[in-house]
């Protein structure tokens, strides 16, 4: 029993550095994947979330949900399509894909830290189009050459934005107040229209706005892994685009790790991938020296955590 103890101060004390060198900062995480929808693995996060408020970090929310418009399409007869790990968006699939993630997985994800919360700490949420906090434009074949290094599909896809600015002044206002914004990933045009945004690649444009210090992505994958299927632990940005070419990251990571190295060039300090499906995984890579994910860093940044 003793020794139990002692093991639990010890966690507590390899924690502390990492929670004083982290105090005032922000973290922006992207929330997805099974870390919605298996029941405990939704505690964890929400408890992940609240303990990095309560030691004085700053939270911010960006969540996606593939699976439950993959779900939603279904029951209605439309298929999902993806080009280089992007959701094609019609308009009918646009109205489903912000009627699922503003109306329906924003609010349950805000009810489910707000259950777990302590006095004067709330989370709150936002559509890209409150507030006009995630101005966004139409994708073009540029996006895709430069962006994601593909080639630009043939056809049209449909109601998918890139952002072009992200409301900085609301998002301050509510950290200052100490609210937890939780994001839904739709852009706003200039006329006003809603544009899908790829919630890795939002979440990457709020980090960067904000200048935080950590991006965080919750995977159903261990990390980036090699063509072993070894996780690669740390990843510097100049190691990526060979990645890509050689096939060892394909498919959805490919807009993450781009979308990490924007961040990265922005001014984040690190980018994590983790495993979403690994209870309190946030917890065990930022405040445990191992870390249990992949660390992208940009050439030359050799500081731990």
């Amino acid at each position: 029993m003793l020794q139990k103890v002692i093991e639990k101060a010890n966690i507590l004390l390899e924690a502390l550095p990492y929670i004083r060198k982290f105090r005032g900062k922000t973290f922006v995480i992207k929330y997805g994947g099974s870390a919605m929808i298996d029941e405990n693995l939704r505690e964890s996060f929400a408890q992940d979330v609240l303990l990095l408020k309560f030691v004085g970090i700053n939270p911010v929310v960006v969540h996606g949900g593939g699976k439950h418009i993959n779900q939603m399409l279904e029951k209605l007869g439309i298929a999902p399509e993806f080009v280089g790990g992007i959701r094609k968006t019609t308009k009918e699939v646009m109205h489903i894909v912000e009627m699922v993630l503003s109306g329906d997985i924003n609010k349950d994800i805000v009810a489910l830290i707000n259950k777990h919360s302590g006095e004067n700490i709330y989370a709150v949420g936002l559509s890209g189009r409150d507030g006009r906090l995630l101005k966004a434009r139409k994708i073009d074949r540029d996006y895709f050459i430069k962006k994601l290094g593909i080639e630009p599909p043939s056809a049209d896809i449909g109601m998918v934005g890139e952002i072009e600015q992200v409301n900085t002044e609301l998002l301050l206002t509510l950290i200052a107040r100490n609210y937890i914004p939780v994001i839904a990933p739709i852009g706003v045009g200039s006329k006003g229209e809603a544009y899908n945004i790829n919630a890795d690649i939002a979440a990457a444009a709020v980090a960067a706005a904000l200048k935080a210090e950590k991006l965080i992505y919750l995977t159903d994958t261990e990390g980036v892994k090699d063509k072993e299927g070894n996780l690669i632990k740390k990843l510097k940005d100049d190691q990526i685009e060979r990645l890509i070419k050689n096939g060892t990251i394909a498919g959805g990571m490919i807009p993450k790790v781009r979308s990490a190295e924007e961040a990265l060039k922005s001014g984040v300090k690190k980018v994590h991938i983790v495993d979403g499906r690994l209870p309190h995984s946030i917890l065990l890579e930022i405040f445990t020296d191992e870390g249990v994910g992949t660390e992208i860093t940009l050439v030359g940044n050799s500081q731990n955590k």
